[in-house]
């Protein structure tokens, strides 16, 4: 598949995505949940930060299952969050200062409170029954009903995907958990109506959507067995069947057209798990054939994940990986993207994903901050759209691994955890195991109350309020207070210094060509990005705890200048030239240079 998107430039492409966590980021009405007026009332931090879009994690009224990934009105706020008004006072602030809020779209499945399961469970015979997927159980030989295969739930692993309904006798499919039963796509009055949701909130300003799990909306309709990937398992990953399923393009296709397209400009981003065929991706984000902006694919943060004997072991394992691996996952979507015409996103961090300086580097009091800094000059100077996570900005870390399970409030952690307690009962070893995974992999490390400054809860909520999340211990010398203010070398500002070089040089950073330097080098992950007018930036990152050693590229020594650097102060724009003998780094040190 040919074609140069390179060429073809957008404004979604150059922009830089912020990505909001509503419950954790601020607390305006001292509930201890955050709010949209909290949003807005941070956007001049945002927008001295260098953001240009506000993605927002779900808003929409919700049980709060899965932290508003189950959704009950599409048209409506979660209370605590606000209102419709709030919402519409949040764009026109936004657009005030020429930003923009992408919306989080959550189309595979609803809240098992959604009016529409409500009715589609209520009777068989119900006009809504086939808005979701029901099935008939099999029955053993003494007539016990069981699911109609063997898939497992994506965040409760061990568990089935289908659950069983007693007042009709039939199973729903809920690939995820039992309280977000999935859609079903085969029926065109769900896609009808999905596509009046876009069009409501498109109406109301929103210039975008982050559309979760859109890949599974697809079901592979035999429902056969998933493979055998967890021996000795019930229930297996059915994902070979659900992810990327018959219809998939045929389903994206009439949202492109019979939407998106009618509204111009809209920024689309897919979150794609399961899927690395690169055939297949490139059809989804082609800039002429596809249906989709871009994707989030999860190579890079899934680098140190590997199946175990437990269920649920793939999602919170930590096994090994080594620069070369990072080099690789890198370089394969930076090369397919520039190379066949398509787009990709930038990210180290979601809600979904661990804090990346706990995650790929060392968060320890003495290297969080370089830590922290040479994620950002990888990230800002790849090519692709850039998306950063509430609290990035700062270099939060992971939790305390002191902290007990109790602090744990996302639903896969708390499934991980009673599953371990059910599998090795009584078994400290076991336990003391699972807490070190949750602290290094579970969800709740970037779910933390975001840490404004040094008052009690971090200034995210009034004091004396209970935050409905446990704040960082750190808070007090970790916070935005301290980084924002004049003349600190912190991890924002150099954020802010690397975004606003990332914005001057457009044909460099975000268009520009992407070519490995010294690939062989086991401990630094170096490449230059290029512009057709010749220009070249060199970045060069070490990745070990240890001093580490880069070969200059022939002809370059001497006409390196060094334009940032983790290890730099904010204030120094240009430090001495690199001699002929090659390169020092220092752990965990990132350069940035510009040939002259």
């Amino acid at each position: 598949m040919a074609g140069n998107s390179q060429a073809v430039r957008k404004w979604w492409k150059e922009a830089v995505v912020y990505q909001v966590y509503p419950a954790s980021f601020n607390d305006t009405n001292g509930d201890g949940r955050g709010d949209v007026n909290g949003i807005t009332a941070k956007l001049d931090y945002l927008q001295a930060l260098g953001a240009d879009v506000i993605w927002v994690s779900p808003i929409y009224d919700s049980p709060q299952a899965d932290m508003g990934y189950d959704i009950s009105n599409y048209r409506d706020i979660y209370p605590p969050y606000g209102t419709l008004d709030d919402v519409d006072r949040l764009v026109q602030e936004l657009h005030k200062r020429d930003m923009k809020l992408v919306m989080d779209l959550v189309v595979n499945h609803t809240s098992e409170q959604h009016p529409w399961f409500l009715e589609s469970r209520s009777s068989l015979s119900n006009p809504k029954r086939d808005w979701y997927i029901w099935k008939k159980p099999v029955y053993d030989a003494d007539g016990k009903p069981h699911p109609p295969n063997n898939w497992g739930q994506i965040l409760g692993e061990g568990h089935p995907a289908w659950i069983f309904d007693d007042a009709t006798q039939e199973y729903y499919l809920a690939v995820f958990t039992p309280q977000q039963p999935d859609l079903n796509w085969e029926n065109p009055d769900v896609r009808a109506e999905v596509h009046e949701i876009l069009r409501f909130w498109l109406d109301r300003g929103v210039s975008g959507f982050r559309m979760d799990v859109i890949n599974l909306i697809s079901k592979d309709q035999a429902f056969p067995d998933g493979d055998v990937l967890i021996p000795g398992a019930r229930y297996q990953p059915g994902t070979k069947h659900f992810a990327n399923g018959p219809r998939l393009h045929e389903f994206l296709q009439a949202l492109k057209r019979e939407v998106l397209d009618c509204y111009g400009g809209v920024m689309t981003v897919g979150e794609m798990p399961f899927v690395l065929d690169e055939e297949e991706i490139l059809k989804i984000v082609h800039h002429e054939q596809g249906f989709l902006n871009m994707i989030f694919n999860f190579e890079l943060v899934e680098i140190d994940a590997q199946r175990g004997d437990v269920p649920g072991d793939f999602r919170m394992s930590v096994g090994p990986w080594s620069v070369a691996d990072l080099r690789r996952a890198v370089t394969r979507w930076q090369r397919l993207m520039i190379d066949n015409g398509g787009w990709n996103s930038v990210y180290c961090e979601n809600h979904d994903q661990p804090r990346s300086a706990s995650h790929f580097c060392d968060d320890s009091d003495e290297y969080r901050e370089y830590s922290s800094k040479l994620l950002c000059l990888m990230q800002a100077t790849l090519c692709g759209t850039l998306f950063v996570y509430q609290g990035e900005e700062l270099g939060m870390r992971n939790v305390p691994l002191e902290w007990g399970a109790e602090e744990y409030k996302d639903i896969e952690s708390v499934n991980y955890w009673n599953k371990i307690n059910e599998m090795y009962p009584g078994s400290e070893a076991k336990l003391l195991e699972a807490r070190k995974a949750m602290r290094a992999k579970a969800r709740d490390n970037s779910r933390t109350p975001m840490q404004w400054d040094a008052s009690p809860n971090a200034g995210f909520c009034p004091p004396g309020v209970q935050p409905w999340m446990r704040v960082n211990d750190d808070y007090q010398t970790v916070n935005a207070a301290v980084q924002t203010a004049a003349g600190s070398p912190s991890v924002y500002h150099f954020w802010q210094k690397i975004l606003a070089l990332r914005k001057k040089h457009p044909e460099v950073f975000v268009y520009g060509g992407y070519e490995l330097v010294d690939e062989s080098n086991a401990d630094v992950f170096s490449y230059v990005r290029t512009a057709d007018a010749g220009e070249k930036w060199f970045a060069v990152l070490n990745f070990t705890g240890k001093d580490a050693k880069w070969a200059l590229p022939e002809g370059v020594a001497g006409k390196l200048q060094w334009v940032a650097g983790n290890y730099f102060s904010d204030e120094c724009d240009v430090v001495p030239e690199v001699s002929n003998r090659g390169l020092e780094l220092r752990p965990w040190e990132g350069l940035l240079g510009r040939a002259i």
